[in-house]
């Protein structure tokens, strides 16, 4: 499997990236790659162990799926590394420099669709977060 690493930098603090990033309302807000898509659903339980799920489905009602994984590892403001249901690795890493918050994301590719669609799909998600968090 290729590891694919995408980030972005936010104008907003270590504390409220982590909520907007961990909270399920907020979520629901910008997991998103397009705007024919929405997540109706979140869930989270923040601790080793714990699952999150995040129901993900086309407004016209054609499609959907859970997006999913188990926590392998948190530190609190600083890094998430997760197991997603189909047992692809991910880590999550926030960084703030002084000035903003780095968030940075590795995760592994999977077999069914492009590297280069699996790319622009993650980053588009993490480019709608930055804009949730930004308009808080």
């Amino acid at each position: 499997m290729e590891a694919i690493t995408i980030h972005t930098s936010l104008n907003a603090s270590l504390q409220e990236v982590w909520r907007c990033f961990t909270t399920p309302a907020d979520v629901e807000q910008w997991n998103t790659a397009s705007e024919d898509w929405h997540t109706t659903a979140a869930s989270n339980e923040l601790h080793i162990g714990g699952k999150f799920n995040y129901r993900m489905e086309a407004k016209d009602g054609s499609f959907g799926f859970d997006f999913w994984g188990i926590y392998d590892s948190i530190v609190e403001f600083k890094q998430l590394d997760y197991t997603l249901g189909d047992g692809r690795k991910v880590s999550v890493g926030f960084e703030f420099t002084g000035i903003e918050t780095i968030l940075t994301e590795t995760f592994e590719t999977e077999n069914e669709n492009p590297v280069e669609m699996q790319q622009f799909g993650w980053q588009a998600i993490l480019d709608n977060f930055k804009k949730h968090v930004e308009n808080q």
